[in-house]
C-alpha cells in the first residue's frame, strides 16, 4: 500500500510540474499539437525507466540502508531545486529575459528551458514543432531521470512509475495548455498559476524524500 502511495506521489509531482508548463504555454498562446505532447509523454517513459533501472542496479551494489538514504537525499535536493526554479526572478527587460533564455537553450540549460518554457518554440510559429517537442521533453523528463534513480533505490516498480508519468504528462501537458488560455491573469501571491504548480510538485518530492527517509 505504501509503495503504491509513494508511486502515485511520484505521478502527482511530475504531472504538476508538466502543468505548470503547460500553462505557461497557454499564457503565451503556443499550441501543443497531438503527435508532440505524444513525443514528450514518450520521453517522459524512457528517461524515467532508465533512471529507475539505473537506481535499482545500485541498490543492488550499495550495503544496508545505504540506498534508501542516498535516494531520499537525492529527492530532498531535487524537490528543493524545482521549488528555487520557479520563485520569480526580479523584473528584467522582456528583450533581456528572452536573449538570456536563447543563450541557456544553446547551451542545454534544460533548468532554464523549465523557467521560461516558451522559448523552445525556436521559429515562433505559436506551435510546437516535433524537433521542439523532443528538446522540450528531455527539458520535462530531465528530473525525471533523477526521480527514477531515487525510486529506483527505494525499489519502487519501474514500469508503474514509468507508465504513470507519461500518462499524466500527457494529460497535464494538454489540460495546462487549456487552463492557460483562460487563466493568464491569475496570480496566487507572487507565483502565476504555472509557478505555484511547479512549487507544488517540488514540495511533493520533499515529503517523499521524508517519509522514505524517517518512514
Amino acid at each position: 500500500m505504501v509503495a503504491w502511495l509513494l508511486i502515485f506521489g511520484f505521478a502527482v509531482s511530475s504531472s504538476l510540474d508538466n502543468l505548470g508548463v503547460g500553462i505557461s504555454y497557454g499564457i503565451w498562446g503556443i499550441r501543443i499539437n497531438y503527435l508532440s505532447n505524444l513525443i514528450i509523454a514518450v520521453i517522459c517513459f524512457i528517461l524515467s525507466m532508465t533512471g529507475i533501472i539505473s537506481g535499482q542496479w545500485l541498490a543492488k551494489v550499495l550495503p544496508g540502508v545505504l540506498p534508501v538514504l542516498i535516494g531520499a537525499l537525492l529527492l530532498f535536493i531535487v524537490g528543493t531545486r524545482i521549488i528555487l526554479l520557479a520563485v520569480p526572478r526580479k523584473h528584467q527587460d522582456s528583450s533581456q529575459d528572452r536573449e538570456e533564455a536563447k543563450e541557456a537553450i544553446s547551451g542545454g540549460a534544460l533548468g532554464e528551458i523549465l523557467k521560461n518554457p516558451e522559448t523552445v518554440d525556436k521559429d515562433k510559429s505559436g506551435s510546437i514543432g516535433y524537433v521542439e517537442a523532443a528538446v522540450l521533453g528531455v527539458a520535462l523528463a530531465a528530473n525525471a531521470i533523477t526521480n527514477g534513480i531515487g525510486a529506483g533505490l527505494m525499489g519502487l516498480s519501474p514500469l508503474a512509475i514509468s507508465l504513470t508519468a507519461a500518462i499524466g504528462s500527457y494529460f497535464t501537458v494538454w489540460l495546462g495548455v487549456f487552463l492557460g488560455q483562460k487563466m493568464s491573469a491569475i496570480r496566487i501571491g507572487s507565483f502565476t498559476v504555472g509557478q505555484f504548480s511547479t512549487v507544488l510538485s517540488g514540495f511533493i518530492i520533499i515529503l517523499i524524500a521524508c517519509n522514505s527517509f524517517f518512514g
